[in-house]
């Protein structure tokens, strides 16, 4: 819960929101990827999920899909 607060409120929101809302239910892989998208710098999960930026990471492009989804 600590790591999906950001610098950016709307990042803490939707983060957060993911967490509390499809994390458990998430397989182990989808699980890995939102940790490592954890890891990300905020201006860059900002441009991933509003859609500015596609990361390179096919697993993080992944977890933004749900995230977004």
């Amino acid at each position: 819960m600590w790591r999906c607060r950001r610098g950016v409120k709307e990042l803490d929101v939707v983060l957060t929101r993911y967490l509390e809302t499809c994390y458990d239910a998430a397989d182990t892989a989808d699980k890995q990827a939102f940790e490592y998208l954890l890891e990300c710098q905020d201006p860059d999960i900002l441009r991933y999920i509003l859609r500015q930026e596609e990361p390179e990471d096919k697993e993080i492009l992944r977890i933004i899909e749900k995230i977004r989804g």
